[in-house]
């Protein structure tokens, strides 16, 4: 049964069809990656799930609620988690306050700068961090962290709101590879822990193929093709859009791209 449900999107903006009756679901416990060109309409689909962008036609359900009309902050209330391309954290506080600041937001509670974050919602803080690895680094400002570790704090914040759905835009962006490589296997085993559906964005190829279950490719705002990695792997109308004819994607793993 699909969680999410994408049915006939359409947005443009003044004569640019940025997302042309774009179409497709996604399961609980699936990964979901959603690859394109530049310009291709994967932000702005991704903004108008997360309810960043109202869809100009088309519907958008998660486990049936319709999502369109909605302010990002009830879409999250609902169930979605979201990364970025950039990571956004706060430099200043530690880890685990990161983390705390999420709970506290999710359960609607005022927090004041002031006053030490050190109580609040610690134990359910460092439960996440234990998942994503981050626990030994709890006490540490975000500012003094390398790039692949405040991703992973950027991983267990999504997390606090104990989502159903989570969107994760370039999460491999600016990474090396082995960082690329940890992030992604760790997002696989929430995936089956937790039973999280997943949708990405990434240009690594090397990553989309390797972790997907699922693959929708987006070309000038229309959906050229969705399948599993070996189909689309192999199709020539895939192959055009990225390479031109006479090439393929090449089989190379995620750790040595």
């Amino acid at each position: 049964m699909s969680l999410l449900k994408v049915t006939h999107l359409t947005k443009s903006f003044g004569g640019n069809r940025a997302v042309d009756d774009v179409s497709f679901e996604l399961a609980a416990g699936e990964l979901l990656a959603m690859i394109g060109p530049n310009g291709a309409g994967k932000s702005t689909t991704f903004n108008m799930v997360n309810g960043q962008l109202a869809p100009d036609g088309g519907a958008i359900t998660l486990n049936g609620t319709e999502l369109v009309g909605k302010r990002p902050r009830e879409v999250w209330k609902l169930g979605v988690g979201r990364t970025f391309q950039i990571a956004e954290t706060f430099a200043s506080l530690t880890v685990a306050e990161n983390v705390q600041m999420a709970l506290l937001s999710h359960d609607a509670k005022v927090f004041s700068f002031w006053r030490k974050a050190a109580a609040h919602k610690r134990d359910e803080a460092m439960a996440l961090l234990e998942q994503v690895g981050m626990a030994a680094q709890a006490e540490r400002p975000c500012s003094v962290l390398a790039y692949g570790d405040v991703k992973r704090v950027e991983l267990a914040i999504a997390l606090a709101n104990a989502p159903k759905l989570l969107l994760m835009d370039e999460p491999t962006a600016g990474m090396a590879p082995k960082e690329r490589n940890d992030l992604m296997a760790l997002t696989r085993q929430l995936v089956q822990q937790r039973g999280l559906a997943v949708l990405f964005t990434e240009h690594s190829m090397d990553v989309v193929f390797a972790y997907a279950d699922r693959i929708l490719v987006l070309a000038r705002g229309k959906l050229i093709a969705q399948g599993e990695p070996a189909q689309i792997r192999e199709d020539a109308k895939v192959q055009e859009v990225y390479f031109g004819s006479g090439k393929t994607f090449e089989k190379k793993s995620a750790v040595t791209a």
